[in-house]
């Protein structure tokens, strides 16, 4: 009998690993300006309030930007759009080496950086989630959003090393020189569609024909969207939810948790170390909170997702003056786990709400993330400039992660859905009698 050939692997999990690579290193570029902060500071003379408006500018665009790279990918292609986002974060990083001013540092890292980064957002891993997968999309979904824990992981330590040994501009010239050697990787193994290799989604099935590609521009695809979907409430407790969930990570622990460390007598070095090991258990977090999505309630799982998250930033303060001591480790796990575990749950309600439009939607409730984390890094900064403390940023942070919790659990009184009329792409019903 002869021998039957081994299971070709799916293209799909090829084009996920590369995807995985790109958000590792778009997560890694993102989180450098919190290790940059106080050689800024020492170099320049800038507060902790004028880079923090960087970071904020940076922040706001990486979400703003996600929609319209979302909606230039159905119309353009993965690989291009990834491709010129890449360029873009090597320009921006590398021309900061040569700044003198403030406004170069917003336009290099704000700006240039900052639309780069946005390119390559969970817009992004919305897009390659439900255009190559039927089967295990939360749990790809969940794979793809670790990339960004995996990407502050690696790169954070080593980053903030090379600013103590080397200065900050070494830092800067890594993260362009590792941008620039993603791009042949996308070049090479990244690819559109499951069409554009002879295949099909995997785990499709006969009633599971791709979506057609909408018609128009990238900008009129992303409007439309934004008004269909603006028409329902689940879109604005979502994007309330997902504003808190932006504030509550990138804008106050990605961007000040190391100088709020460095407040308390912890070297860049070790602040860092700690916020990586964050990113660690964000891997093993948002994993399982990929696992679960495909199992239970999404909007269950993000009201206790925020609700954890604002008990653990309420107690932060009062564990910052002992940094070493094992209280400070449970915060690290149990925040870590929590990081972006809400990504999963917040895709799939996305793609339950608003059909073949979830992915472009999602990249709007995204970008209310990023509008949550300009203003939350902006006004931490302030805040610690005015009262030469963090403490009342930390315990505002935690209050609004519960009010999330309570906009999630507001979701389900509208759980039960009818099918997305086809062509249309949003559709909200009211709760049939079946879930009054």
């Amino acid at each position: 009998m002869p021998l039957s050939k081994p299971p070709r692997l799916h293209p799909a999990w090829a084009v996920a690993a590369v995807a995985f690579v790109a958000l590792v290193g778009a997560a890694g570029f993102r989180a450098t300006p919190s290790v940059m902060i106080q050689p800024l500071h020492d170099e320049f003379g800038w507060s902790t309030g004028t880079v923090s408006a960087a970071v904020s500018v940076n922040l706001l665009l990486f979400g703003l930007t996600a929609p319209f790279a979302a909606a230039l990918m159905e119309t353009f292609g993965i690989r291009r759009v990834v491709t010129g986002a890449l360029l873009l974060v090597a320009a921006g990083s590398g021309l900061t080496v040569f700044m003198t001013a403030s406004w170069q540092l917003v336009l290099c890292w704000g700006i240039l950086v900052g639309l780069g980064t946005g390119s390559m957002a969970l817009a992004f891993v919305a897009t390659v989630s439900n255009r190559w997968f039927v089967h295990r999309r939360g749990l790809v979904t969940g794979v793809l959003t670790a990339g960004g824990a995996a990407g502050q992981l690696v790169f954070l330590p080593v980053l903030a090393r090379l600013t103590e040994v080397s200065g900050w501009r070494s830092a800067a010239l890594t993260v362009a020189f590792a941008a620039l050697a993603v791009v042949p990787l996308v070049l090479w193994r990244l690819r559109d569609r499951p069409a554009d290799l002879g295949v099909t989604a995997y785990g499709a099935g006969p009633d599971d024909a791709p979506a057609a590609p909408p018609v128009g521009g990238a900008a009129r695809i992303a409007v439309r969207a934004l008004l269909r979907a603006a028409r329902t409430g689940p879109f604005w407790l979502l994007a309330g939810g997902f504003a808190i969930c932006g504030a509550t990570t990138n804008g106050l622990i990605g961007t000040h948790f190391i100088p709020a460390a460095h407040d308390h007598g912890v070297t860049e070095t070790t602040a860092a170390g700690l916020l990586a090991l964050v990113g660690l258990f964000d891997i093993a977090g948002t994993i399982a909170s990929g696992w679960l999505t495909d199992r239970l309630d999404s909007r269950l799982l993000l009201g206790v997702y925020y609700a954890l998250r604002g008990l653990s930033l309420l107690v932060l303060p009062s564990l910052f003056a002992a940094t070493v001591h094992p209280s400070m480790l449970v915060f690290i796990l149990l925040y870590g786990l929590d990081w972006v575990a809400t990504v999963p749950p917040t895709v799939a309600l996305c793609r339950e709400y608003f059909g073949a439009s979830g992915s472009v939607v999602f990249g709007w409730v995204f970008a209310s993330h990023q509008v949550g984390a300009a203003i939350a890094a902006s006004v931490a900064g302030v805040l610690r400039d005015q009262l030469g403390t963090y403490s009342w940023a930390f315990y505002g942070a935690g209050a609004l992660a519960v009010v999330a919790s309570l906009l999630s659990l507001m979701l389900l009184a509208g759980k039960r859905l009818k099918p997305v009329a086809p062509g249309i792409g949003l559709a909200f019903a009211e709760p049939s009698a079946s879930s009054a």
